[in-house]
């Protein structure tokens, strides 16, 4: 199969050849590796990389992906990290404008009119520049008759892969892990992984987020060799009873290869480690156990983040072992009663929240697990109990946080088109995407997909979020849908049928809006209240601000139905540069790269800084929200 430029027009083309999306479980060798945490069966590639940047896509050069090309014009680049802070190209901040408005004239495929599919408005692009990656890595003799598998945990915007010359395949969706089979293509010794980032493809209509635009290989790339028989794929489903006195834990994993007469080993054991049950089945491409009954279950809430271990371990049919998965679940049940109020453990919810976008002042959105603690810390000691995930999906490291911090997590798809339909004038959503437009249907529905697959069996997660400042459409309907059909578990959220009313109905459980005035959401409430009240974004934290957030904690001694909301935001979008006249580091802000459009200060609204520096506001909001951290 050959590489096409053309499938960075074609919203409909947002995967080629990349593996399904999966649960995101560890696996390890033995269980002495799963005791340890360490596991042989993957490596990670990052690191010095080769670089090359092409200005257009007209300006790679021919067969750069080839193993005899040659490196002289590359240099070295990290990754993870951005190509802008690497300098080869402008930093630019916007909100709601596209990077191109007032330099390009451009419109989503199939809207004006619906059958005009845009053929070249990417493909044939001179703003479309193009970062162009090589990594060799040695493949040890232990791993070469084994399957080997890379994946990419994010990539900005649209790429293409080839392995020691031969095209591998195509992956859209920024912000979720890309996977992809090489065995066909290596072999024992060097090998070569090149890869080709376009900074667009219709991928930009959908990832309009307020942040700075940034391309590039930003999370990491990891080696993964497959055992004889994989865990593929894990679904735990824990669920309390009615009165919580017992669990109900049930599991199913998909393994492939399935070898004759294997055996596939569940032991569930608690937080100290001690087990509570242990069964034996016969491996299948499906494997399913008894469901496992757990009396008077630890429930997982933001006091008392309970986590019960759970390990897979496949053996053949020597009894030697194949594989051993791990995954941590927790019991803990959300709900709506016919009153509107939100339940957790059948407790009143209140949510104390923020929401946080992935940053950091000297590595922009390619944050460390040493950023992420940083975070959760400062998140942990000021009575702060959610986080939104604005607006796309985290590293991995993040959930797993928040599931051993007890910090309740609205999970939110890489989905922001607001540019389409929020004009300088108002609301005109003429040619909105994803709207209606069938032909952008597939590529917000494997989002979501793709959002569930990998993060379904975190506890934490309350919430899923079909994406942010949208509008509405069948399209987010369909998002709606799914979500509800794969997992009655958890509550959907979406804003955007605020502005599009005819779908209330079928989008989203909560009453949802942004900076809605207390006196709007009491006005609300007191009325013919359809849903529970949640504001995903409030208290704008910009300059002297989140003064008078105690007028909207009033509203939850108030109105039962009222849930609280997430504060915008919780740091700011920021990056620490050497000043050239001083010589000494400062932190820029949008508009300060020169860059047009920009929306300027407008990154700059957290309640810490882009470094982590509590702001005054923190206090305020410490102060506030510890009335209702109980």
């Amino acid at each position: 199969m050959e590489a096409s430029l053309a499938w960075l027009d074609q919203p409909e083309t947002f995967r080629v050849n990349e593996l399904p999306a999966h649960s995101d479980h560890q696996f390890f060798a033995s269980p002495e590796e799963a005791a340890a945490g360490s596991s042989s069966l993957t490596r990670s590639l990052d690191g010095q990389w080769q670089f090359a940047f092409a200005a257009d896509p007209e300006l790679i050069p021919a067969g750069f992906y080839a193993p005899a090309f040659d490196e002289a014009g590359f240099a070295p680049m990290a990754v993870p990290g951005h190509i802008e802070l690497a300098g080869y190209a402008k930093i630019q901040y916007t909100n709601t404008p596209y990077p191109w408005d007032g330099h390009e004239f451009r419109r989503p495929a199939y809207t004006t009119p619906a059958t005009n599919p845009q053929v070249g408005q990417f493909s044939r692009a001179s703003d479309n520049y193009v970062g162009l990656y090589r990594k060799t890595f040695t493949l040890a003799d232990d791993w070469a008759d084994r399957p080997l598998t890379i994946q990419f945990a994010g990539v900005e915007r649209a790429m293409y892969l080839w392995c020691n010359g031969e095209f591998v395949g195509y992956a859209e969706d920024s912000f979720t892990p890309s996977a992809f089979d090489l065995t066909p293509y290596v072999h024992r010794g060097k090998n070569l992984i090149a890869v080709a980032v376009f900074r667009h493809s219709t991928a930009s209509w959908l990832e309009d987020q307020d942040f700075f635009r940034f391309t590039g290989i930003f999370r990491s790339v990891t080696l993964q060799s497959l055992p004889a028989t994989h865990v593929v794929d894990l679904v735990l489903d824990a669920r309390p009873n009615a009165d919580f006195t017992a669990g109900t834990l049930a599991v199913t994993a998909k393994l492939s290869p399935v070898a004759n007469h294997a055996k596939a080993t569940i032991t569930l054991a608690d937080a100290s480690g001690q087990v509570l049950a242990t069964q034996v089945t016969a491996a299948q491409a499906t494997t399913t156990w008894p469901t496992l009954t757990v009396p008077q279950p630890h429930l997982w809430s933001h006091h008392n983040p309970y986590l019960y271990q759970v390990q897979v371990t496949v053996t053949d049919d020597t009894g030697a072992v194949c594989e051993v998965a791990t995954a941590a679940t927790g019991f803990r049940r959300i709900e709506v009663t016919p009153e509107h109020m939100v339940l957790l453990n059948g407790k009143r919810l209140i949510i104390n929240g923020v929401n946080r976008h992935e940053w950091s002042d000297l590595r922009g959105r390619a944050i460390t697990e040493a950023d992420m603690a940083a975070d959760m810390a400062t998140i942990r000691t000021h009575h702060i109990n959610a986080v939104r995930t604005c607006h796309y999906p985290d590293q991995l490291e993040w959930y797993h946080l928040c599931d051993t911090n007890g910090i309740y997590v609205m999970a939110e798809t890489n989905l922001e088109t607001h540019g389409t339909w929020q004009k300088p004038a108002g609301i005109e959503p003429s040619y909105n995407v994803p709207g209606s437009v069938k032909q952008w249907e597939a590529a917000v529905l494997d989002r979501a997909k793709t959002q569930y697959e990998t993060l379904k069996n975190h506890p934490s997660i309350l919430f899923w979020s079909l994406g942010n400042e949208s509008y509405a459409g069948d399209d987010i309907a369909a998002m709606n849908a799914y979500y509800k059909r794969v997992d009655p578990t958890r509550l959907v959220h979406y804003e955007g049928v605020v502005h599009n009313r005819q779908y209330e109905d079928q989008i989203s459980d909560l009453e949802s809006r942004m900076y809605t005035p207390p006196a709007e959401v009491a006005e609300y409430l007191s009325g013919e209240a359809k849903k529970p009240f949640l504001l995903c974004e409030y208290m704008h934290s910009m300059g002297n601000s989140v003064g008078g957030l105690n007028e909207y904690l009033d509203l939850v001694d108030r109105f039962d139905a009222y849930v609280g909301g997430f504060i915008w935001d919780f740091k700011d979008q920021a990056l620490t540069v050497t000043d050239p006249i001083t010589g000494q580091p400062v932190m820029r802000y949008g508009g300060d790269f020169d860059d047009r459009p920009s929306a300027y200060e407008f990154s700059g609204d957290g309640l810490v800084f882009a470094d982590g520096t509590p702001k005054p506001a923190l206090q305020e909001v410490s102060e506030d929200y510890a009335r209702y951290d109980d």
